[in-house]
């Protein structure tokens, strides 16, 4: 049963993005769907894998590789996304499994993935988190402090930034910190836009986001796989 209410979850998932992206003049296709699966195991996963999704999210490292590389063996093209901190020592590897980084925010982070990008030749795709509620206990660049770090993330660190992210606060109107964060994306010329989860990914497709990071809507409430490393 559970397996059916995943797949009606992605398939509704799916479904409000079409709207969403009709009501804002967008070509769906236009958005990427990441399923966040953090906390679920293969046998929760691969029935959304078999429903045809292929992009997914994880929010710490060592949780996917005891997952990941055995769905890709035997799924083959799946994307990974770390769409959680990471820390600078878990960089090497972080490199070696995922597709995309979405939470870039502090110098000694850039320069551990800057130099195990020119050693592994891998390039992930990287997004800046910014702290848009400047919320002391979140991670992420504060607002005012972006362009000077994407800047030292290009010019220092030679890496190539290809947009941002935002978890707007809790309790607030979602829209304004999606607002904000695609202003700052403009400005610096960034194409991609991590933005909007299950309860508010349909207001961060009107404002600009590429990328949708959903988990409960398709997944359900979290379950509790062990881990400790971010």
């Amino acid at each position: 049963m559970e397996s059916i209410n995943r797949a009606d979850g992605l398939a509704a998932v799916r479904a409000e993005i079409v709207r969403a992206c009709r009501d804002a003049g967008r070509d769906p296709a236009s958005v990427t769907l990441v399923a966040v699966s953090k906390t679920f195991g293969a046998d929760a996963i691969e029935p959304v894998i078999a429903a045809g999704q292929r992009v997914f999210g994880e929010n710490r490292v060592q949780e996917a590789k005891a997952k990941w590389p055995q769905l890709r063996a035997r799924f083959g093209d799946l994307e990974l996304h770390l769409v959680g901190s990471l820390q600078a020592n878990k960089a090497r590897e972080a490199v070696a499994l995922f597709n995309a980084i979405h939470s870039v925010d502090r110098a000694s982070l850039a320069a551990a993935l800057a130099k195990e990008i020119a050693g592994q030749a891998r390039r992930p795709l990287l997004f800046v988190e910014i702290n848009t509620g400047a919320e002391p206990q979140k991670a992420g660049v504060q607002p005012q402090d972006a362009d000077a770090f994407l800047a030292a993330c290009r010019d220092r660190y030679g890496l190539t930034i290809s947009g941002l992210m935002c978890i707007p606060p809790l309790h607030e109107a979602p829209a304004p910190h999606f607002a904000l964060t695609a202003r700052i994306a403009r400005r610096n010329g960034l194409a991609l836009l991590s933005m909007g989860m299950s309860a508010d990914f349909p207001a961060a497709i009107a404002l600009g986001a590429t990328h949708v990071r959903v988990g409960t809507a398709i997944f359900g409430e979290r379950g509790h796989l062990a881990s400790s490393e971010s």
